[in-house]
């Protein structure tokens, strides 16, 4: 490992850095020190409050992490020792008193436990004052926390032994309600302690859940009695005088609340008829006001919230007597209009954090119902999956519905999916063609970014909802193809009239729905032979027209664009490129899949078919030279070297005709390579691509000596590699005779692996070693790579039976230690391995 600075230097410079940080500290605690006296003692007169406490002394260095003498922290730590203290205390005098109330207290009479009551909780309740007065408030705090506990004990013990027949929750109700009473009466007496208050606002939470228990009430009444609840502990939030109070109620209010109203959304999800619905919708319309009166005084962030809930609890409310005996479905539906009728609410005298709070109510509203209609348009983009399995067998049965392997699903209760996508679809275009208006309807004030994602939100689900039409309507099959492929076109024409006008955000959103709707179209066209014909035949057509308009647009806005171009001109154009791109692949895609089917309709095989596939890529390469340096060029090309690999894919059942696909292709890189631009890939391209071809021609032609052919052209191509050398020594010797040399080496390595004799793998051993000699005396990197990788598999094949044997007469745990004991020695010089790779490296780095 390299050190940068090195070792010692970055020593020194660490030391000096850390003798500047001691320094420092040390300045900083005489500082705090001095600071924590003044604070901890009275001011003198004749001495500044403010004077600048003694530093270190110049010529003696300061000492690391020390304070001055004579200064100390003691005040602090004192407080600290003092309340853990009293904390210890009080909660041993607590276990006391709950010890006593619990085992010895039937020991005693009754004139003993009415004394004993009497004094000690009476004791506890008037020391707090005395020790206030003595400014012990601390003390008082720890005394008042025992005599909260003590009047619990009392209130158990009063049961047990004055009413132990009463009933329990009754008898628990009507105790928690005294000490509330009793511990606000006491906190508002002794307002200087800040724990009773807090006491009875936890007290006051149980009274009228425990009389609902105590009386057998039904539901409805739990959540009216958390309801209730919810709103006192609301006005105490807001009328409080202490932050203690405020945080209790509070915390109070959001975990009586939310139950009270998930209560009363149960019920009017559950209930059968309107009338069923009714009590329900009582209870969340009042949660609902209880939000609103809470939210109107309340701060920013709590407004908001109020205002959210409120919505929430109205359109629950109004939504759950209109969707009473309807399916889920449909109820979605009621919802969705109640949650849009919501947006009207915010023209009411509300604050303005409220209606913020009510409109991002209406909005999750609106985006719950979107989501729940979702699966049935799911179910239709993901069914088209199912016709793979049945290519060409007909149309099915069952229609639309059939056709997407769903006939025997209810598609009777999503008929309101399309209803509400399209609800809303037309809403978000209303948004996006009225900007203006509606955002002064709506009252909010967003962005101008925000036109653009309302525009994208209709296109997407526009196209959502049309597309789930035809499986709800039950339509026929080749009725649902058309309306499917119509939406495409309309989709692809909407994205070149977006991008045209500059709307980048609809375009998008056009173009990949458009895409999605495309291949889930083409994927149900399978079903029938002249369907899988019509539908890709039209998408090609439409594809390429959509890649030709916005090649055109592209190059009228790189026309017009300005000197100084703004990021907006930029971000334009990019999107245009990747959206012309993407339909020159698409419609790539297309030629493939209808090169697919015409050797299909021919009755070709897999392989005999490949060359019929093979013409696409050859149409890329023409569409690529006649786009040069066009943006859109490079994924033509892309997308038909992809065509190509499915070609080269479907003749692998077949060598003979592997080889000829190879060589095909081989013509087509070559081809490409003519242009400079593309030269330095397409042309290694072509190169392997012939070679493969040519081995495996012999190989489909039973050759067992493939030195005869492959000699003759690999001592032409190194003298070819000699002369290009001797006229240009920068030539990498790879270009010169890395070809030459594979194609002969390869070939015999695959030959000597197969042939058990002797012969083979000496001869080619020997070449291999001649052949890496020569590159490490002439410091060729082609030479000396390839003859030493032909030499070492050589080898290997050689000495693999004799490795074998070896393994098999050792037992079974050498393996595993000789394989540890070298990593063991690998791990231990690391170091020095680095270094000798990089050394590897850099020696053949300097190779041609």
């Amino acid at each position: 490992m390299e050190h940068v600075p090195p070792p010692a230097e970055e020593l020194a410079l660490l030391d000096r850095e850390l003798a500047r940080l001691d320094a420092r500290r040390s300045q900083l605690l005489v500082r705090r020190a001095w600071l924590v006296s003044v604070l901890s003692r009275p001011a003198v007169p004749s001495t500044p409050p403010y004077a600048a406490p003694p530093g270190p002394s110049p010529d003696r260095p300061p000492v690391p992490f020390a304070a001055p003498p004579g200064v100390s922290g003691a005040p602090a730590g004192q407080r600290g020792v003092r309340n853990v203290l009293l904390t210890l205390g009080g909660l041993l005098l607590t276990v006391a008193a709950i010890a006593f109330t619990l085992v010895s207290w039937g020991e005693m009479g009754i004139a003993g436990r009415s004394a004993v009551l009497a004094v000690v909780t009476f004791a506890a309740l008037g020391v707090p004052a005395v020790l206030l007065r003595r400014g012990l408030p601390a003390t008082a705090e720890s005394v008042a926390a025992l005599a909260s506990v003590l009047m619990v004990l009392d209130a158990y013990a009063l049961h047990r032994v004055a009413v132990p027949d009463a009933d329990g929750p009754g008898f628990a109700a009507v105790a928690s309600a005294v000490l509330a009473a009793l511990w606000a009466g006491y906190g508002l007496l002794l307002d200087r302690l800040r724990l009773p208050l807090p006491l009875a606002v936890v007290s006051a939470q149980f009274p009228l859940l425990l009389w609902a228990w105590s009386a057998g009430a039904g539901a409805s009444a739990f959540g009216w009695a958390l309801l209730v609840t919810a709103a006192m502990d609301g006005v105490i939030a807001l009328r409080g005088k202490s932050l203690e109070v405020q945080v209790t109620a509070c915390t109070g209010c959001w975990m009586t609340g939310p139950v009270g109203l998930l209560i009363g959304l149960t019920l009017s999800l559950t209930s059968g008829t309107a009338g069923a619905a009714l009590a329900p919708a009582a209870l969340l319309l009042a949660g609902a006001a209880v939000a609103v009166s809470a939210a109107w005084r309340a701060p920013t962030g709590f407004a908001v919230g109020g205002g959210v809930v409120a919505g929430w609890c109205t359109v629950a409310a109004v939504g759950g007597v209109l969707r009473a005996g309807q399916p889920w479905g449909w109820s979605v539906l009621a919802y969705l209009l109640c949650g849009l009728a919501l947006s009207a609410v915010v023209r009411a005298p509300l604050p303005r954090r409220v209606g913020q709070g009510v409109v991002w109510s209406s909005a999750s509203v609106v985006a719950a119902a979107v989501l729940a209609s979702l699966p049935p348009v799911v179910l239709s983009l993901t069914g088209a999956v199912s016709q793979l399995a049945r290519v060409w067998a007909g149309a099915p049965d069952g229609g639309a519905r059939g056709a997407l392997g769903a006939a025997d699903l209810a598609w009777s209760r999503m008929g309101s999916a399309p209803v509400v996508l399209l609800l809303v679809a037309v809403l978000a275009a209303a948004a996006h063609r009225w900007w203006t208006r509606a955002v002064r309807i709506v009252g909010a004030t967003p962005g101008p970014a925000w036109r653009g994602v309302a525009g994208a939100v209709a296109v997407v689900l526009g196209w959502a909802g049309l597309t789930v039409t035809p499986a709800v309507l039950g339509l026929s099959y080749a009725a649902a193809v058309a309306v499917w492929l119509l939406l495409v076109v309309a989709l692809f024409a909407g994205a070149v009239r977006a991008l045209r006008r500059g709307n980048g955000a609809v375009g998008t959103a056009a173009l990949v729905c458009g895409l999605v709707g495309a291949g889930s179209t083409g994927l149900l066209s399978l079903a029938a032979e002249a369907t899988t014909y019509a539908v890709f035949g039209v998408l090609l057509v439409v594809s390429g027209a959509v890649a030709v308009v916005i090649g055109d647009v592209a190059a009228s806005a790189a026309r017009n664009r300005p000197a100084a171009p703004t990021v907006r001109a930029a971000r334009r154009e990019d999107v245009l490129h990747i959206a012309q791109a993407v339909a020159a692949c698409g419609a790539v895609a297309c030629a493939t899949v209808l090169a697919l089917a015409a050797g299909a309709s021919l009755g070709l095989d897999a392989h005999r078919a490949a060359p019929v596939v093979l013409v696409v890529p050859a149409l890329t390469v023409l569409v690529g030279a006649w786009l040069r340096g066009r943006p859109p060029a490079l994924a033509v090309e892309a997308a038909g070297a992809v065509a190509a690999v499915v070609a080269v894919g479907m003749a692998v059942p077949d060598r003979a005709f592997l080889a000829l696909v190879l060589a095909l292709c081989g013509v087509l890189a070559a081809g490409t390579a003519l242009r400079p631009e593309r030269r330095p890939v397409a042309g290694y391209a072509a190169t392997t691509l012939f070679v493969l071809a040519a081995w495996l021609r012999l190989s489909a032609s039973g050759v067992l000596a493939p030195e005869a052919y492959t000699l003759p052209v690999t001592v032409p191509a190194l003298v070819v590699g000699e002369l290009r050398r001797r006229r240009d020594p920068e030539v990498s010797s790879w270009t010169a005779y890395g070809a030459g040399l594979a194609a002969t080496l390869v070939p015999s390595l695959f030959a000597a692996w197969s042939d058990p004799d002797w012969p083979r793998p000496l001869l080619l051993g020997t070449a291999a070693l001649v052949i890496t000699l020569l590159g490490a005396r002439l410091r060729l990197q082609a030479l000396l790579l390839i003859g030493g990788a032909v030499l070492a598999l050589d080898a290997v094949h050689e000495l693999a039976p004799y490795v074998v044997q070896v393994v098999d007469a050792l037992p079974r745990w050498v393996p595993p230690a000789l394989a540890g004991v070298l990593l063991l020695v690998v791990g231990a010089t690391y170091e020095q391995r680095l270094r000798d790779a990089r050394r590897l490296k850099e020696a053949l780095g300097r190779m041609r």
